[in-house]
């Protein structure tokens, strides 16, 4: 049923119920008819089984009366009224023929014996009215709780399935069908959701089916449509496992469209992409500006000190106290120089930031919560080390790191089109003392010969990209004791993963 961003779930998820317009009501119908005649028969013939028992045992009448209105009770609970009137009048006949004098006759002699029979019916209608009347009453509110839930369904995009693994029987609801774009009178399988998955999305969502029906846990998958129309659906599915009344595996969940979230999405990060864009500008331009401003004097003063070492060396003989001076000035005027790079070098490392303990696992998901906006029908999976020591580190700095490395995988993803785009975020311990943080993708991979410039400033494998993003990654992992590489994966793409040093040895 159901890339995205995929996301194997472990979390607790609100299912919409499975039961609302799972069938046609023609053959709802005509199950309920076939489902009374058959109440009908058991009913008749329990009361028949009891008839023989009590004959033999030659009971008197009051056991086969109050044998015969417990059937008709349970016929009732369970039957229509038609079934329990059917089972009421053969249980009066059978208590008229053999049980009231003279017996293997219908004809009643005693006039306490009729009214004995007249009662006995009457209690049985009763009986059987009021629990008509009950069931009838729990079918209308059962009927406007689906028509709630319909109109819920309807309002929310949100369809319903269910679906037997070991029978393969598969039912939706009605805007499950609506979303897939199925005649409802269709009978629903998994094979016929899986033909409008999108063929980029289509191995994964396979993947991901067949892993949990094996191993039956629970899962939440986020992908693509393709319609009939060419119109591409974003959908996101939950499904939860359970077992039916033999014990065998099923899966209950909800499918809901998420087109317009997506789509509203998009335009989010295009706009902030513009934004992104446009503060770059600006800060270029403002850095740029003010080292010319601060660089250009110590440099004029270098040249000039420089021309005026010349003049002093060509006099004869050559004033060497004046040109001992110059340089002395040219000196001083490169300390200044200096000084101001190493300003614009500490406002890029971001120098001396606050720093506290921290789990890295925390730093991780806030990241994700950011970047998954900027998925792109990607499948985001995170696993996580459980008990990782916590390190000394600033939060902000972390996740600027993760956010650079994150959106330069789903760009190196971007260009792929014969297989899924899987993102996968890892923490671990690492060595002795240190936690260790990758960033995988299933992208275009690493050039070998271009790896040692991958951190240099200002190269870049991007036709718009500064070459200043994995530098300051790098001056930020290192100004934290730790070390940032690339390496390429054994199959497609690459992964980037930074060590940072444990601050304790106590778990977060």
């Amino acid at each position: 049923m159901s890339t995205g961003s995929a996301k194997i779930a472990n979390e607790t998820s609100v299912i919409v119920p499975a039961t609302v317009g799972l069938m046609p009501r023609h053959r709802n119908q005509r199950r309920q008819l076939w489902r009374g005649v058959a109440q009908c028969l058991a009913g008749s013939m329990t009361i028949a089984f009891i008839t023989c028992v009590c004959f033999e045992l030659r009971l008197n009448v009051p056991t086969p009366t109050f044998l015969y209105l417990i059937v008709i009770v349970v016929v009732s609970l369970q039957g229509s009224f038609l079934s329990s009137a059917i089972v009421s009048f053969f249980a009066v006949g059978c208590l008229a023929y053999y049980f009231v004098p003279p017996i293997f006759s219908f004809r009643v002699g005693n006039p306490t014996d009729l009214v004995a029979i007249i009662a006995f019916l009457t209690t049985s209608a009763v009986i059987t009215r009021l629990v008509s009347r009950v069931r009838q009453l729990m079918q209308e509110k059962l009927r406007q709780s689906e028509a709630y839930l319909s109109e819920a369904q309807i309002l929310s995009h949100t369809g319903s399935f269910g679906w037997n693994v070991s029978t393969g029987e598969t039912t939706w609801s009605d805007e499950t069908f609506r979303i897939f774009e199925y005649d409802p009178a269709t009978k629903p399988t998994v094979e016929l959701g899986l033909k409008r998955v999108h063929p980029h999305d289509l191995t994964l969502v396979k993947e991901v089916i067949e892993g949990a029906s094996h191993d039956g846990r629970d899962w939440q998958l986020e992908h693509r449509l393709l319609m009939l129309s060419g119109a591409i659906k974003h959908v996101d599915v939950v499904a939860r496992a359970g077992k039916d009344q033999a014990g065998k595996l099923e899966f209950i969940g909800a499918i809901r469209d998420v087109t317009e979230r997506k789509r509203g999405e998009e335009a989010l990060r295009k706009s902030q992409a513009k934004l992104a864009h446009t503060a770059r500008l600006t800060t270029v331009g403002e850095l740029t500006a003010s080292i010319a401003h601060e660089v250009n004097q110590p440099l004029a003063a270098v040249v000039t000190n420089a021309n005026a070492c010349l003049r002093w060396l060509d006099h004869e003989p050559p004033n060497v106290d004046e040109v001992r001076d110059a340089v002395r000035r040219i000196v001083r005027d490169g300390n200044r120089g200096s000084d101001v790079i190493a300003r614009i070098r500490g406002l890029l490392k971001k120098e001396q930031p606050p720093r506290t303990r921290l789990n890295v696992n925390e730093v991780v998901q806030e990241t994700m919560a950011l970047v998954r906006v900027d998925l792109h029908g990607a499948a985001l999976r995170t696993e996580l080390a459980d008990l990782l020591p916590q390190v000394k580190a600033d939060r902000v700095q972390l996740q600027q790191v993760l956010l650079n490395l994150t959106m330069n995988a789903m760009d190196a993803m971007k260009p792929v089109t014969d297989r899924p785009h899987v993102l996968r975020i890892q923490t671990k311990h690492h060595e002795a003392r240190a936690v260790l943080v990758a960033v995988q993708d299933s992208g275009i991979g690493l050039n070998p010969k271009g790896m040692e410039q991958l951190f240099e400033t200002f190269h870049t494998t991007k036709p718009d990209g500064l070459g200043m993003g994995l530098s300051i990654c790098r001056s930020i992992i290192e100004g934290h004791g730790g070390r940032l590489w690339a390496e390429p994966n054994e199959g497609a793409g690459a992964t980037f993963q930074f060590t940072l040093p444990i601050e304790s040895a106590g778990p977060a």
